[in-house]
Protein backbone atom coordinates (compact mmCIF):
# COMPACT_ATOMS: atom_id res chain seq x y z
CA UNK A 1 0.00 0.00 0.00
CA UNK A 2 1.10 3.55 -0.67
CA UNK A 3 -0.36 7.02 -0.24
CA UNK A 4 0.04 9.21 -3.31
CA UNK A 5 0.43 12.99 -3.04
CA UNK A 6 -1.56 15.64 -4.89
CA UNK A 7 -2.06 19.39 -4.81
CA UNK A 8 -4.94 21.81 -5.35
CA UNK A 9 -5.60 25.30 -6.74
CA UNK A 10 -6.48 26.48 -3.23
CA UNK A 11 -2.74 26.45 -2.48
CA UNK A 12 -2.49 29.35 -4.93
CA UNK A 13 -5.28 31.25 -3.20
CA UNK A 14 -7.97 30.00 -5.61
CA UNK A 15 -11.02 29.87 -3.32
CA UNK A 16 -14.73 29.18 -3.54
CA UNK A 17 -15.30 32.12 -1.18
CA UNK A 18 -17.20 35.06 -2.66
CA UNK A 19 -15.08 38.17 -3.12
CA UNK A 20 -11.68 36.43 -3.40
CA UNK A 21 -10.70 36.56 -7.05
CA UNK A 22 -7.98 34.35 -8.58
CA UNK A 23 -4.62 36.06 -9.05
CA UNK A 24 -3.24 33.50 -11.51
CA UNK A 25 -4.18 32.08 -14.90
CA UNK A 26 -4.91 28.39 -14.51
CA UNK A 27 -2.02 27.44 -16.78
CA UNK A 28 0.50 28.90 -14.32
CA UNK A 29 -1.06 27.03 -11.41
CA UNK A 30 -0.99 23.73 -13.31
CA UNK A 31 2.61 24.33 -14.38
CA UNK A 32 3.75 25.09 -10.84
CA UNK A 33 1.94 22.06 -9.39
CA UNK A 34 3.74 19.85 -11.91
CA UNK A 35 7.09 21.60 -11.43
CA UNK A 36 7.00 21.12 -7.66
CA UNK A 37 6.51 17.36 -7.87
CA UNK A 38 2.80 16.52 -7.66
CA UNK A 39 0.98 14.02 -9.86
CA UNK A 40 -2.65 14.59 -8.82
CA UNK A 41 -4.91 17.60 -8.50
CA UNK A 42 -8.29 18.74 -7.22
CA UNK A 43 -10.50 20.73 -9.55
CA UNK A 44 -10.77 23.94 -7.55
CA UNK A 45 -13.83 26.19 -7.94
CA UNK A 46 -15.94 25.04 -10.86
CA UNK A 47 -15.06 27.17 -13.87
CA UNK A 48 -11.50 28.03 -12.84
CA UNK A 49 -10.05 25.10 -14.80
CA UNK A 50 -11.61 24.29 -18.19
CA UNK A 51 -14.99 22.59 -17.89
CA UNK A 52 -14.85 20.98 -21.33
CA UNK A 53 -13.68 17.43 -20.54
CA UNK A 54 -11.56 17.19 -23.69
CA UNK A 55 -9.76 20.46 -23.00
CA UNK A 56 -9.21 19.67 -19.33
CA UNK A 57 -7.96 16.17 -20.17
CA UNK A 58 -5.43 17.65 -22.58
CA UNK A 59 -4.24 20.30 -20.08
CA UNK A 60 -3.80 17.78 -17.26
CA UNK A 61 -2.33 15.07 -19.46
CA UNK A 62 0.33 17.42 -20.80
CA UNK A 63 1.54 17.86 -17.24
CA UNK A 64 1.11 14.28 -16.01
CA UNK A 65 -1.64 15.26 -13.57
CA UNK A 66 -4.59 13.09 -12.58
CA UNK A 67 -7.89 14.74 -11.58
CA UNK A 68 -9.05 13.34 -8.25
CA UNK A 69 -11.93 15.29 -6.78
CA UNK A 70 -13.58 18.65 -6.28
CA UNK A 71 -14.64 20.67 -3.25
CA UNK A 72 -18.38 21.44 -3.47
CA UNK A 73 -19.95 23.78 -0.87
CA UNK A 74 -23.70 23.57 -0.22
CA UNK A 75 -25.88 25.58 2.18
CA UNK A 76 -26.87 22.44 4.04
CA UNK A 77 -28.50 24.15 7.02
CA UNK A 78 -31.23 25.41 4.64
CA UNK A 79 -33.57 22.64 3.46
CA UNK A 80 -34.71 24.83 0.57
CA UNK A 81 -31.15 24.84 -0.79
CA UNK A 82 -30.66 21.07 -0.81
CA UNK A 83 -32.02 20.33 -4.26
CA UNK A 84 -30.04 23.13 -5.89
CA UNK A 85 -26.97 21.91 -3.98
CA UNK A 86 -27.46 18.40 -5.32
CA UNK A 87 -27.76 19.73 -8.87
CA UNK A 88 -24.58 21.79 -8.46
CA UNK A 89 -22.74 18.74 -7.14
CA UNK A 90 -23.97 16.66 -10.06
CA UNK A 91 -22.76 19.27 -12.55
CA UNK A 92 -19.30 19.16 -11.03
CA UNK A 93 -19.48 15.39 -10.67
CA UNK A 94 -20.16 14.86 -14.37
CA UNK A 95 -16.90 16.59 -15.21
CA UNK A 96 -15.06 14.58 -12.57
CA UNK A 97 -16.52 11.29 -13.78
CA UNK A 98 -15.59 12.08 -17.38
CA UNK A 99 -11.94 12.35 -16.31
CA UNK A 100 -11.91 9.29 -14.07
CA UNK A 101 -12.03 11.05 -10.70
CA UNK A 102 -13.72 9.25 -7.82
CA UNK A 103 -14.67 11.75 -5.12
CA UNK A 104 -16.86 14.73 -4.42
CA UNK A 105 -15.58 16.59 -1.35
CA UNK A 106 -18.84 17.94 0.01
CA UNK A 107 -18.84 20.82 2.47
CA UNK A 108 -21.00 23.35 4.22
CA UNK A 109 -21.27 26.82 2.69
CA UNK A 110 -18.29 27.82 4.82
CA UNK A 111 -17.35 31.43 5.38
CA UNK A 112 -20.86 32.73 4.69
CA UNK A 113 -22.17 33.10 8.27
CA UNK A 114 -20.58 36.13 9.99
CA UNK A 115 -20.78 34.66 13.50
CA UNK A 116 -18.99 31.48 12.39
CA UNK A 117 -16.34 33.46 10.51
CA UNK A 118 -15.75 35.58 13.62
CA UNK A 119 -15.39 32.58 15.95
CA UNK A 120 -13.39 30.22 13.74
CA UNK A 121 -10.82 28.32 15.77
CA UNK A 122 -12.43 29.55 18.98
CA UNK A 123 -15.60 27.47 19.25
CA UNK A 124 -16.37 24.32 21.20
CA UNK A 125 -19.29 21.92 20.99
CA UNK A 126 -21.90 22.54 18.30
CA UNK A 127 -23.57 25.62 16.85
CA UNK A 128 -26.61 23.67 15.59
CA UNK A 129 -29.76 22.63 17.41
CA UNK A 130 -31.02 19.06 17.12
CA UNK A 131 -33.64 20.15 14.57
CA UNK A 132 -31.01 21.96 12.53
CA UNK A 133 -28.83 18.86 12.63
CA UNK A 134 -31.72 16.84 11.20
CA UNK A 135 -31.94 19.23 8.25
CA UNK A 136 -28.18 19.40 7.74
CA UNK A 137 -27.66 15.64 7.80
CA UNK A 138 -30.65 15.05 5.54
CA UNK A 139 -29.03 17.36 2.98
CA UNK A 140 -25.72 15.52 3.16
CA UNK A 141 -27.44 12.16 2.68
CA UNK A 142 -29.50 13.52 -0.21
CA UNK A 143 -26.49 14.84 -2.10
CA UNK A 144 -24.46 11.71 -1.41
CA UNK A 145 -27.25 9.44 -2.61
CA UNK A 146 -27.72 11.40 -5.84
CA UNK A 147 -23.97 11.46 -6.51
CA UNK A 148 -23.67 7.73 -5.87
CA UNK A 149 -26.75 6.66 -7.78
CA UNK A 150 -26.34 8.90 -10.82
CA UNK A 151 -22.56 9.07 -11.21
CA UNK A 152 -21.08 6.30 -9.08
CA UNK A 153 -18.84 8.77 -7.27
CA UNK A 154 -18.00 8.69 -3.57
CA UNK A 155 -18.67 11.53 -1.14
CA UNK A 156 -16.33 12.64 1.61
CA UNK A 157 -17.55 15.45 3.84
CA UNK A 158 -15.03 18.20 4.61
CA UNK A 159 -15.27 19.69 8.11
CA UNK A 160 -14.08 23.30 7.87
CA UNK A 161 -13.37 26.26 10.10
CA UNK A 162 -15.96 29.05 9.71
CA UNK A 163 -18.67 26.51 8.92
CA UNK A 164 -21.33 24.61 10.87
CA UNK A 165 -19.17 21.48 10.93
CA UNK A 166 -15.94 22.84 12.36
CA UNK A 167 -15.25 21.21 15.72
CA UNK A 168 -14.50 17.52 16.32
CA UNK A 169 -17.82 17.31 18.20
CA UNK A 170 -19.67 18.61 15.15
CA UNK A 171 -17.86 16.24 12.80
CA UNK A 172 -18.71 13.27 15.03
CA UNK A 173 -22.35 14.37 15.19
CA UNK A 174 -22.57 14.58 11.41
CA UNK A 175 -21.02 11.15 10.95
CA UNK A 176 -23.45 9.67 13.47
CA UNK A 177 -26.39 11.09 11.49
CA UNK A 178 -25.28 10.15 7.98
CA UNK A 179 -25.23 6.89 6.02
CA UNK A 180 -21.84 5.27 6.56
CA UNK A 181 -22.16 3.50 3.22
CA UNK A 182 -22.47 6.82 1.38
CA UNK A 183 -20.65 9.44 3.44
CA UNK A 184 -17.06 9.40 4.62
CA UNK A 185 -15.00 12.15 6.21
CA UNK A 186 -12.40 14.16 4.36
CA UNK A 187 -10.00 14.78 7.23
CA UNK A 188 -8.30 18.13 6.85
CA UNK A 189 -5.44 17.97 9.31
CA UNK A 190 -4.95 21.73 9.66
CA UNK A 191 -8.62 22.62 10.07
CA UNK A 192 -9.00 19.78 12.57
CA UNK A 193 -6.21 21.19 14.72
CA UNK A 194 -7.32 24.83 14.50
CA UNK A 195 -10.76 23.62 15.59
CA UNK A 196 -9.20 22.08 18.70
CA UNK A 197 -8.62 18.47 17.66
CA UNK A 198 -5.75 16.07 17.02
CA UNK A 199 -5.73 14.67 13.49
CA UNK A 200 -3.68 11.55 14.17
CA UNK A 201 -5.92 10.61 17.11
CA UNK A 202 -9.05 11.34 15.06
CA UNK A 203 -8.06 8.73 12.48
CA UNK A 204 -7.97 6.08 15.20
CA UNK A 205 -11.15 7.29 16.88
CA UNK A 206 -13.24 7.59 13.72
CA UNK A 207 -11.86 4.38 12.20
CA UNK A 208 -13.12 3.67 8.71
CA UNK A 209 -15.13 6.89 8.39
CA UNK A 210 -11.99 8.77 7.33
CA UNK A 211 -12.02 8.06 3.61
CA UNK A 212 -10.12 11.02 2.15
CA UNK A 213 -7.23 13.17 3.29
CA UNK A 214 -6.26 16.83 3.03
CA UNK A 215 -2.82 17.66 4.41
CA UNK A 216 -2.45 21.03 6.08
CA UNK A 217 -0.45 22.17 9.11
CA UNK A 218 -1.48 24.49 11.95
CA UNK A 219 1.08 26.76 13.63
CA UNK A 220 0.65 26.47 17.40
CA UNK A 221 1.85 29.94 18.36
CA UNK A 222 0.08 31.77 15.52
CA UNK A 223 -3.14 29.87 16.29
CA UNK A 224 -2.92 30.86 19.95
CA UNK A 225 -2.27 34.50 19.01
CA UNK A 226 -5.19 34.55 16.57
CA UNK A 227 -7.50 33.14 19.25
CA UNK A 228 -6.23 35.58 21.88
CA UNK A 229 -6.72 38.54 19.55
CA UNK A 230 -10.11 37.31 18.33
CA UNK A 231 -9.06 37.23 14.69
CA UNK A 232 -11.71 35.97 12.32
CA UNK A 233 -11.13 33.10 9.91
CA UNK A 234 -9.81 35.14 7.01
CA UNK A 235 -7.57 37.21 9.28
CA UNK A 236 -6.14 34.02 10.77
CA UNK A 237 -5.40 32.59 7.32
CA UNK A 238 -3.70 35.84 6.31
CA UNK A 239 -1.69 35.73 9.55
CA UNK A 240 -0.32 32.32 8.57
CA UNK A 241 -2.18 30.00 10.94
CA UNK A 242 -1.92 27.30 8.26
CA UNK A 243 1.86 27.13 7.94
CA UNK A 244 4.11 25.02 5.74
CA UNK A 245 3.96 21.29 6.47
CA UNK A 246 6.29 20.28 9.28
CA UNK A 247 6.34 23.75 10.87
CA UNK A 248 3.22 23.29 12.98
CA UNK A 249 1.63 20.94 15.45
CA UNK A 250 0.26 18.22 13.15
CA UNK A 251 2.08 14.91 13.59
CA UNK A 252 2.26 13.91 9.94
CA UNK A 253 4.27 10.71 10.47
CA UNK A 254 1.52 9.54 12.84
CA UNK A 255 -1.19 10.62 10.37
CA UNK A 256 0.54 8.57 7.69
CA UNK A 257 1.00 5.54 9.96
CA UNK A 258 -2.59 5.59 11.20
CA UNK A 259 -4.05 5.90 7.71
CA UNK A 260 -1.89 3.03 6.44
CA UNK A 261 -2.98 0.96 9.44
CA UNK A 262 -6.57 1.38 8.23
CA UNK A 263 -5.56 0.11 4.79
CA UNK A 264 -5.71 3.52 3.09
CA UNK A 265 -3.99 3.51 -0.28
CA UNK A 266 -5.55 6.59 -1.84
CA UNK A 267 -4.42 10.17 -2.27
CA UNK A 268 -3.40 12.87 0.17
CA UNK A 269 -4.05 16.37 -1.17
CA UNK A 270 -1.78 19.14 0.09
CA UNK A 271 -3.75 22.31 0.76
CA UNK A 272 -1.77 25.38 1.76
CA UNK A 273 -4.58 27.80 2.57
CA UNK A 274 -3.02 31.15 1.81
CA UNK A 275 -3.85 34.83 1.35
CA UNK A 276 -0.84 36.75 0.05
CA UNK A 277 0.02 39.50 -2.40
CA UNK A 278 3.38 37.91 -3.25
CA UNK A 279 2.67 35.83 -6.35
CA UNK A 280 5.80 33.73 -5.91
CA UNK A 281 4.94 32.50 -2.40
CA UNK A 282 2.61 29.64 -3.39
CA UNK A 283 5.21 27.89 -5.53
CA UNK A 284 7.78 28.15 -2.74
CA UNK A 285 5.32 26.67 -0.25
CA UNK A 286 4.41 23.96 -2.75
CA UNK A 287 8.03 22.91 -3.19
CA UNK A 288 8.74 23.01 0.55
CA UNK A 289 5.65 20.94 1.32
CA UNK A 290 6.58 18.32 -1.25
CA UNK A 291 10.12 18.13 0.12
CA UNK A 292 8.80 17.68 3.66
CA UNK A 293 6.46 14.86 2.63
CA UNK A 294 9.30 13.08 0.82
CA UNK A 295 11.31 13.31 4.04
CA UNK A 296 8.64 11.25 5.83
CA UNK A 297 8.25 8.74 3.01
CA UNK A 298 5.31 10.20 1.09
Amino acid sequence: MAIKVASAPVSWGIYEFEGIEPKYPYQRVLDEIQQTGYTGIELGPYGYLPTDPAVLRQELGARGLQLLSAFVPVKLVDAAAHEAGAEAALKVGKLLAALGAQYIVLADDNGSVPELVAKAGQRTGSALTSAQWDVFARGVNLVARRINDELGLKVAFHHHCAGYVETPVEAAELLARTDDQLVGLCLDTGHWHYAGGDAAAAIQELKGRVTYLHLKDCHTEIAAKCRAEGKNYFEAVKAGVFCALGEGEVDFPAVKANMLALGYDGWAIVEQDILTEDLDVPKRFSAANRAYLKSIGL
